[in-house]
């Protein structure tokens, strides 16, 4: 997938570290709008060598979950307890405007599924919408990547839209962290959200708790 500037794709830390705190309790699949082997963003695998990111891509089962990734136009969101969009730049670039994301994410959602989403994840919401036609982020405490981590990665120009702003602009309240890249988690009803890799685990373990009740 291409980026303004170089190759994107899924985040390595924001699937890895959920990954973990969930795959010892609940069977996890994969999803993509193409289907299988979904691409890392290169520059996740390069800065991220803590030892859950480095095993994820070496672990057997979850190349293989990788492999056999679906097509977003086959899940059915019946088959599911929740749904978690993992970030990267790539999810800002195509999930937004996939009509088979759209579908797959106002289904979990009008459901009353978990709808969890880190960092650009929350991206891939901001079209989803309840049967009454508001957003989903409409009167919600929400959180994602912020626009000044998005400046101090260099990347503002290179997304079509910051997730900040187009969560405020649906309604919602949008907050973070008080200092850059710490960890932010957010949990309003149905729908989670994380601000950035680092609050990626945190997520993982907010959303274990809330299925376990």
């Amino acid at each position: 997938m291409d980026l303004k500037g170089g190759a994107t794709g899924w985040y390595l830390p924001e699937a890895a570290h959920p990954y973990y705190v969930l795959a010892p309790h609940f069977q996890i699949e994969f999803a993509s709008p193409l289907g299988p082997n979904p691409p890392v963003d290169p520059t996740s695998v390069e800065q991220f060598k803590d030892d859950e990111s480095v095993g994820f891509l070496q672990d057997g089962k979850v190349r293989t979950l990788l492999a056999n990734a679906k097509p977003l136009s086959t899940v059915n969101a019946d088959d599911y307890t929740a749904i978690f969009y993992v970030g990267g730049h790539g999810p800002v670039i195509d999930l937004p405007f996939d009509d088979d994301n759209l579908q797959v994410a106002n289904k979990f959602y009008r459901s009353g599924k978990v709808v969890a989403a880190v960092c650009h994840g929350p991206a891939a919401l901001v079209n989803v919408t309840g049967a009454d036609g508001k957003s989903i982020f409409d009167g919600k405490t929400a959180t994602a990547f912020s626009l000044v981590e998005e400046q101090e990665v260099g990347k503002v120009e290179s997304v079509p839209f910051q997730i900040e702003e187009r969560i405020k602009e649906r309604g919602g309240k949008y907050v973070k962290a008080a200092e850059h890249w710490g960890v932010k988690i957010c949990h309003d009803g149905t729908l989670l959200t994380g601000q950035n890799p680092a609050s990626a685990k945190p997520l993982g373990e907010e959303l274990l708790k809330t299925l376990k009740k």
